[in-house]
C-alpha cells in the first residue's frame, strides 16, 4: 500500500535508535542512558502527583519549567525554549532556522539523526570531514552557508570543543544561525549557554535524558535569542500545543532543583568514565578523550563487529556503528562500576585480547 505514501517519504531512510531489549538480565550499555535513578525529588512527585487533574490539558507554554531553565543559565524565560525530548526541539529547529537556500554545514561524522531532518525536510547540506583524530574543525567551517550545526560534544566519538573555538566561530559567522546540540555537555565540557546573550545568532539544546536520569520523560530544550524561540514556537504551535504533560513539567522541574543529587551523578559517571578508558587502554584499545557518558574506542587485532558480537553473547550490549571512517569503533555507555568491572572482565576473557 505504499503508492498511498507521500513522494518524500518513499526514499526516507528513518534514525534508528539503540536496541531496547526484551530480556531481562542484560548489562545494557548502547544507549547513553544514565545508570542512575533520577533525583528523589523525582520520586516524591511521581509519589504525590494528584492524578485528577489528568483530565485537563497541560501548560502549552511551560511557564513554570521555562523559568526553572532560565534561572539555571542566568537567562530570561523567553530566551527558553522546550519540547518533547532534545530530538523534537532539533526537528523544530531543523524546520524553523535551518531551511534556507544556501547549504547547511554539519560534521560528516555525528548525530546521525541531522541527516534523517536533512532528507526530511528537504535541505540541502554540506558534510566536513572530521580531523584525523576525528575532531570538529570548525575552523573548515567557513564557506557561505543557510545555517550550522553541530554536537558538542561530538556523537558518537565524544570529543568536545572549547568555549573559545566555539566563540572564534560565532564571530566569523554572523549571518546565520549556529545550533550547538549540547545532550552531553554536563560530562566534562563547557555549555555555549553562557554565550547565548552575545551572539544573537546561537541556539544551543539540551535534554533531560542523559544527565539528570530522565529519558523516559523526554523532555528537551533550548536557550537562545527571544527572536529564534519565537520561530520554534510557531513551528511547535503548528503541529502540536501540548508537547509536555503534566508529569515531564513537574518532574523536570524537581530535577533541576535538586542540583547537589545531579553533581554527585555526574561526578560518579566521570569516575567510572576515566577507570573504564585507563582499563580498555591496558587491553591494547584506543580511546578517544570523552567528554561525554560514553566511550569510542577501537582495537587493532579484534574487529569492533567481532567484539559487539562476543560482548552480546556474554549479555553485555554495546553499540555499533557500520558507517565507512567509524566502522571500526564502539561506543560503549558508561554504566555502574560493577557494570564496567564486568565489561572490563569479560573483555579480558576474549582469546584475542
Amino acid at each position: 500500500m505504499s503508492q498511498f505514501w507521500s513522494p518524500a517519504i518513499q526514499s526516507l531512510v528513518p534514525y534508528t535508535p539503540g536496541e531496547q531489549p526484551k530480556v531481562d538480565g542484560l548489562i545494557k550499555l548502547n544507549t547513553n542512558e544514565n545508570p542512575y535513578p533520577p533525583a528523589p525529588a523525582v520520586e516524591a512527585v511521581l509519589r504525590e502527583f494528584d492524578t485528577e487533574r489528568l483530565r485537563l490539558y497541560p501548560d502549552p507554554d511551560c511557564h513554570a519549567l521555562k523559568q526553572a531553565l532560565a534561572d539555571e543559565a542566568g537567562l530570561s524565560r523567553d530566551q527558553v525554549f522546550v519540547g518533547n525530548g532534545s530530538d523534537e526541539v532539533l526537528a523544530l529547529t531543523f524546520m524553523a532556522l535551518l531551511r534556507h537556500e544556501q547549504p547547511l554545514l554539519l560534521p560528516e561524522t555525528t548525530y546521525s539523526f541531522y541527516n534523517v531532518y536533512i532528507d526530511l525536510f528537504n535541505i540541502d547540506a554540506r558534510h566536513i570531514p572530521l580531523t584525523d583524530d576525528y575532531r570538529i574543525d570548525l575552523d573548515a567551517y567557513s564557506s557561505e552557508n543557510g545555517g550550522i550545526i553541530f554536537a558538542n560534544p561530538n556523537a558518537p566519538t565524544g570529543v568536545g570543543l572549547t568555549l573559545e573555538q566555539i566563540s572564534d566561530l560565532l564571530i566569523r559567522n554572523t549571518h546565520s544561525v549556529v545550533v550547538v546540540d549540547e545532550a552531553y555537555v554536563d560530562f566534562g565540557a563547557e555549555s555555549a549557554s553562557q554565550l547565548v546573550d552575545r551572539y544573537p545568532n546561537l541556539l544551543v539544546t539540551q535534554t533531560f535524558s542523559k544527565s539528570r536520569s530522565l529519558a523516559g520523560m523526554r523532555v528537551g530544550y533550548a536557550y537562545g535569542h527571544p527572536k529564534l524561540i519565537e520561530a520554534l514556537e510557531r513551528v511547535k504551535n503548528s503541529f502540536n500545543s501540548y508537547p509536555l504533560d503534566m508529569l515531564a513539567q513537574q518532574t523536570a522541574i524537581a530535577a533541576l532543583q535538586d542540583r547537589g543529587y545531579f553533581q554527585h551523578c555526574v561526578q560518579q559517571v566521570m569516575d567510572t568514565r576515566e577507570w573504564t578508558c585507563e582499563q580498555l587502554t591496558s587491553l591494547g584499545f584506543e580511546v578517544l578523550p570523552s567528554q561525554t557518558n560514553f566511550v569510542f574506542t577501537s582495537h587493532s587485532e579484534v574487529a569492533a563487529a567481532e567484539l559487539m558480537q562476543y560482548l552480546r553473547d556474554n549479555r553485555i550490549l554495546v553499540r555499533h556503528f557500520t558507517k565507512p571512517g567509524i566502522d571500526n569503533h564502539l561506543r560503549i555507555t558508561i554504566g555502574t562500576p560493577d557494570e564496567m568491572t564486568r565489561l572490563i572482565e569479560c573483555l579480558k576473557q576474549h582469546p584475542s585480547l
